[in-house]
């Protein structure tokens, strides 16, 4: 017994250093594994959220895809045909050259000075035509480019928003498919409502810029150009910088949305919906570039 107490006194304090010492690195061990199994969690965690990343990506791209072949299979075509047989139809200069054949053939018909005037007539008219074709064409495909990037965004920001949900899809306020559908149909604005201002505007221009030119005069394709730019630029200078913009979408989606309505659906205005906040963000957009169509 008194070599133990002797053995301890002699030993204590080895004993407690190499206890410490034990204790210590065990505790540093358990610290450790602990630290390892949260990091080994942390992997585990972020390797799931990578994946939710990429299948969200993923399904965005289907998506936004999706909206892009309908605007470039369905949309942008059936736009681009409508508007053609519309400027078709509204500029028709049939009537001038029958009367000008006519008057060919039965001299007697028409006076010299009335043959002036068919031909001054179908001098503008032409240009007219020619100019409205081009510029309609241009913004249209514009306009739908800007529709489909918009809705881009607003999948982009709804489904960023769900990235930390268990339903990412279904928790992100995507756009209504009915509403996307409302939106891309509005191509046909400037066809169904725009396209009667914009022959008007674009008559005058070409009514100023041709008065000086003669039917006689020599044209190439550089003074044809010279003068295309000329109306673009006169038709781009008359009134708001932004005059434009309404040709191609209703100033106010929803008084534009009120007039399409039913009459039974006309006692008040429709609320402001996606549909609306699409409008609203097209114009914002449309309007805040340079203009186009014009020259420097």
């Amino acid at each position: 017994m008194l070599s133990l107490r002797d053995l301890w006194r002699r030993h204590k304090r080895k004993v407690l250093v190499t206890a410490g010492v034990l204790g210590s690195g065990y505790f540093l061990y358990k610290l450790y594994d602990a630290h390892r199994h949260r990091l080994a969690d942390l992997e585990r965690q972020l390797a799931s959220e990578r994946e939710n990343d990429e299948f969200i990506k993923a399904q965005m791209q289907v998506h936004f895809e999706n909206i892009q072949r309908i605007a470039d299979t369905t949309t942008l075509p059936h736009a681009m045909h409508y508007l053609s047989c519309r400027i078709a139809e509204d500029l028709d200069l049939s009537h001038l050259t029958n009367r000008l054949m006519r008057g060919k053939g039965q001299p007697n018909t028409l006076s010299s000075s009335e043959k002036l005037q068919l031909w001054d007539r179908l001098k503008i008219l032409s240009f007219t035509r020619m100019v409205v074709s081009i510029w309609a064409v241009t913004l249209l495909s514009l306009y739908i480019r800007v529709q489909v990037n918009i809705l881009g965004r607003h999948l982009y920001i709804a489904t960023a928003r769900g990235l930390g949900s268990s339903n990412l899809l279904e928790d992100a306020e995507l756009i209504d498919r009915d509403d996307q559908q409302k939106f891309l149909a509005n191509a046909d604005f400037l066809a169904n409502h725009g396209l009667s201002t914009l022959i008007s505007h674009m008559q005058t221009a070409a009514t100023e810029v041709l008065k000086a030119k003669q039917l006689r005069d020599f044209f190439d394709t550089t003074v044809l150009q010279q003068i295309i730019m000329q109306i673009l630029d006169m038709f781009m200078s008359m009134g708001s910088p932004h005059h434009w913009v309404d040709c191609l979408m209703p100033e106010d989606p929803r008084l534009y949305k009120f007039a399409m309505a039913s009459s039974s659906d006309k006692t008040n205005p429709p609320d402001f919906t996606q549909f609306n906040q699409l409008m609203v963000e097209t114009r914002e957009v449309l309007s805040s570039g340079e203009r186009p169509g014009g020259g420097e």
